[in-house]
């Protein structure tokens, strides 16, 4: 397969199989789709079936491939294999001359792969992001990496995330700092104004996000033993969208089903989940993109994890790694549930991540490197090249 076309439009594959990972290559796919430089061929592999397809529709990203690779209680193995095997059969048929992953997750892994097997350069949004430990988060870490391997495209959201990656020794010629996605997708998404809160009383509203695979068993028992408490203050309103996971499920509902104070609603559309965090005083999550989005909108983060791949709000203040014993947890969400000058540190600390203009940034650099008379192909520098 030739890695340079000879004309545009250039056939570009973003491949996408998460809520998260839709949220993010939206833009990008919003801004391929209007311009004539690029053909976008947005191919979803179901591993969030139930939520995506919808929401796309929302986000204004056309599908052209759909694929249905999740089993019940599947192995990561099992999926891996089968991610890798039906994408690289969609990737002969199209013959894209670009694909694009985004982030960490195992769709992630398995596109850059089976476009590494087909000769096709790739590119990597939201690159660099690193905790230093290879098993947490699980299996996000090592994917990343992996992907970190493989892109041709390196497209960090900070500079230290860049720092990450040239560190590890990809050129930095092949290194973009553009801001994350997610802040794009954040700005249009409340712009449009067409989401709906979930928040349905006057006290004092906190957002819950729970779901990591480290986290699940007896470590996420004891974060719902610390929410019960929060909520037995009689002046907080807890949201927790509940993960479809059964893994989350089985632990998370014996201790909150039916607790005053806490609402426990089924996974938001992301319209609605903007609309409940723009309206939020307080993010308790063990998730990752929250972590770039509650900065943005002046939301104190208190990060239920042993470690973080955005430390950057860390950096700044705007959010907290309090772990997740529920005795820290309960005292940090009540420090900043009482004390109006600590959460007004954290509120006005801003954003790192971003200033809406991720995407912008992605495609003029792929249209620059497309139109240039130099190879893109995966020997072009860096780790792997030949020259």
């Amino acid at each position: 397969m030739s890695t340079q076309p000879s004309a545009l439009p250039v056939r570009a594959m973003l491949v996408l199989g998460t809520r998260p990972e839709a949220i993010k290559l939206a833009p990008v796919a919003r801004a391929m789709a209007v311009g004539e430089q690029f053909e976008p061929i947005v191919v979803t592999t179901g591993q969030h079936r139930e939520m995506l397809h919808q929401m796309l529709g929302l986000l204004c990203v056309d599908v052209r491939i759909a694929l249905d690779v999740m089993r019940s209680r599947q192995q990561l193995s099992e999926l891996t294999a089968r991610l890798v095997g039906e994408l690289g059969e969609v990737m002969r048929d199209q013959r894209p001359d670009l694909v694009v992953v985004q982030g960490d997750t195992t769709t992630a892994l398995a596109g850059a792969l089976a476009a590494f097997y087909e000769k096709i350069p790739v590119a990597h949004v939201e690159a660099g992001l690193r905790t230093g430990v290879m098993d947490n988060p699980f299996p996000e870490e090592l994917n990343r990496c992996l992907i970190g391997r493989i892109a041709r495209w390196h497209f960090a959201p900070t500079k230290r995330a860049a720092r990450h990656l040239t560190a590890e020794g990809v050129s930095p010629e092949q290194v973009f700092t553009t801001g994350n996605t997610v802040i794009d997708n954040l700005l249009w998404v409340l712009a449009e104004g067409t989401g709906a809160s979930a928040f349905r009383t006057d006290a004092r509203r906190v957002l819950v996000t729970l779901h990591r695979r480290e986290n699940q068993g007896e470590r996420m028992r004891g974060m719902g033993r610390a929410l019960s408490r929060l909520a037995a203050r009689g002046d907080v309103e807890i949201v927790l969208p509940l993960h479809r996971s059964p893994a989350v499920r089985e632990v998370l509902l014996p201790e909150l089903e039916g607790r005053q104070g806490v609402s426990l609603v089924e996974p938001l559309g992301y319209l609605d989940f903007a609309a409940t965090l723009a309206e939020c005083d307080l993010v308790l999550t063990d998730s990752g993109g929250i972590q770039e989005e509650a900065p943005s909108l002046g939301k104190p983060a208190l990060v239920l994890r042993t470690t973080t791949e955005r430390p950057e709000a860390v950096d700044v203040g705007a959010a907290r790694l309090v772990g997740t014993d529920p005795e820290v947890i309960v005292s940090a969400a009540e420090e900043l549930l009482d004390d109006p000058v600590a959460y007004r540190r954290m509120a006005t600390a801003g954003n790192p991540f971003g200033d809406g203009q991720a995407a912008a940034r992605v495609l003029a650099q792929l249209a620059e490197d497309f139109a240039a008379d130099v190879p893109v192909g995966l020997t072009a520098s860096g780790p792997y090249s030949t020259a």
